[in-house]
């Protein structure tokens, strides 16, 4: 479902005609090395083409014109090589609209003492140019990564490889479809939003669905089709024996088989990237969709529980960046606190819904009772995540515009066994710790609801809400509430 193999990024080199064409052969000669070896370092995940050394206006215009026209462009890496006179770039650059990255290196990575002359000086001033196109795109407003040091740094790999992950999500973005499958969880405020300006701002097209339309897709179900997934269920996860052939609650799997397999149906058929479901809202199923969800997301569609459309999108783009990443991305709720002195920590969860590409080990198939939504008792998949850094964040409509939350935390081992929770979960310490990140994320008006990702940084989130033009605030091991509560207000326009 998520395949980055169509997509490229432009490489486009700036210089001038100041230096004759026998310095231009060798910009153009070592704009294709830094290409090559970019491509050849095995950690960018798109492919980059180097299309041109642009040294006037009208070819700045035409290349960057032709990126925004091309459908599998996902964005301009811009290197100064020499010295590219800004005025030059204003055309081209007041109209670009793909993601811009500025790769502030040089060809070689040190000063040759010895043999250093003006000639070489005159080729080799990506630290003089590269301040030239520095200051046209602030002056110009253009939203960019700058990534600096030497492009053979695998820092500065990763990096550009980040800012190609989150490009590749804002295109996915600009034409996701979610079903909404029922209307909002009643009562609830965060998980409800403008869907007309999430369209307007990030491209995401949000529908509602009756829950008929996706009952007509469940009963439609063959029962080859059922044998066939129940069969799957049972050689990639450790079953509850009475969910077996021949077992007491077998109808039961069944039963979820037949819902996910009607739910993957509708979601194809539709061309949807990203649904959601309620509790609240089940006529026509025997069950709460669990492992169809959590199934569903682990094959990259975005979910969000009660509703919740953003968190749904927010899933979907996560899923994109994160995709041939290790780790695994989920849907993810803040459900209940350790609040002993010893280690505070959160154990997060939801009713069912958790991907297991964030497990720890095989997941555990069962049914078990779920105590609300009027329903037969779900299957679900059951496992605790895997330990280790994580991040977690949130997308909340504050009326006026969207903001992001991103809160990076330590994913830990339960403390103890969890015999009696039987749903997927996940412990972890926030940074910089409980009080602080709680706070703060409460401060911002942060959601229950969350995207939580082994796989991705922080940076990913910086990339992609700079290209969406979103507001992102980071909770960190820096964070200190004081100054968090003071950007707050900066971020509302408000003085101290």
């Amino acid at each position: 479902m998520i395949d980055y193999a169509p997509f490229e990024a432009w490489f486009v080199t700036g210089s001038q005609h100041l230096y004759g064409p026998e310095a231009l052969e060798r910009v153009r000669a070592n704009s294709e090395a830094v290409v090559a070896g970019l491509n050849g370092s095995g950690v960018l995940p798109v492919r980059v083409v180097f299309k041109a050394v642009v040294t006037t206006p009208e070819e700045i215009s035409a290349a960057l014109r032709e990126a925004d026209a091309a459908p599998n462009c996902l964005g301009v890496i811009a290197w100064m090589h020499t010295f590219s006179p800004g005025k030059m770039w204003i055309g081209g650059l007041s109209r670009l609209r793909r993601p811009l990255c500025h790769l502030h290196t040089q060809t070689g990575k040190g000063i040759p003492w010895s043999t250093i002359d003006m000639d070489f000086m005159n080729l080799n001033q990506s630290a003089h140019g590269g301040r030239e196109f520095g200051y046209i795109c602030t002056r110009l407003g253009i939203e960019r990564k700058v990534v600096v040091g030497h492009w053979k740094e695998p820092t500065v790999q990763e990096r550009v490889a980040t800012w190609l992950r989150a490009a590749a999500a804002w295109h996915d973005s600009r034409g996701m479809r979610i079903a909404r499958i029922g209307d909002n969880m009643r009562q609830v405020a965060v998980t409800e939003g403008d869907k007309v300006e999430a369209e307007l701002r990030f491209g995401v097209a949000v529908n509602g669905y009756g829950l008929g339309d996706v009952v007509a897709h469940v009963e439609a179900v063959r029962k080859a089709a059922v044998d066939a997934l129940c069969e799957e269920y049972a050689a990639s996860y450790t079953m509850m024996e009475s969910l077996l052939p021949g077992g007491a609650r077998h109808a039961s799997l069944r039963d979820a088989a037949r819902i996910e397999l009607g739910l993957r149906y509708f979601l194809e058929e539709g061309g949807f990237h990203a649904f959601t479901d309620t509790f609240e809202n089940l006529h026509g199923l025997r069950q709460l969709p669990g492992i169809a969800a959590q199934r569903l997301m682990a094959d990259g569609y975005g979910f969000g529980a009660e509703g919740d459309w953003k968190t749904a999108a927010l899933v979907r783009s996560m899923k994109v960046m994160a995709h041939g990443l290790p780790g695994g991305t989920s849907f993810m709720e803040d459900y209940t606190y350790h609040l002993d002195s010893g280690g505070q920590a959160v154990l997060g969860a939801h009713m069912l819904e958790i991907c297991p590409t964030i497990a720890a080990d095989t997941p555990s198939c069962e049914v078990h009772p779920l105590g609300i939504g009027g329903r037969e008792d779900p299957v679900r998949l059951v496992f605790d995540a895997a330990a280790g850094p994580a991040v977690k964040a949130t997308l909340v409509d504050l009326g006026d515009r969207f903001r992001m939350v991103v809160n990076e935390v330590d994913v830990v081992e339960p403390l103890a066994a969890l015999p009696r929770l039987p749903v997927a979960r996940a412990l972890w310490k926030p940074l910089p710790d409980l009080e602080t990140a709680a706070a703060a994320w409460i401060h911002a008006g942060g959601s229950h609801h969350t995207g939580f990702s082994l796989a991705l940084t922080a940076e990913h989130f910086e990339d992609f809400a700079a290209m969406a033009g979103v507001e992102c605030l980071f909770i960190d091991g820096d964070t200190e509430l004081r100054r968090f509560r003071r950007e707050l207000r900066w971020g509302d326009g408000r003085r101290d």
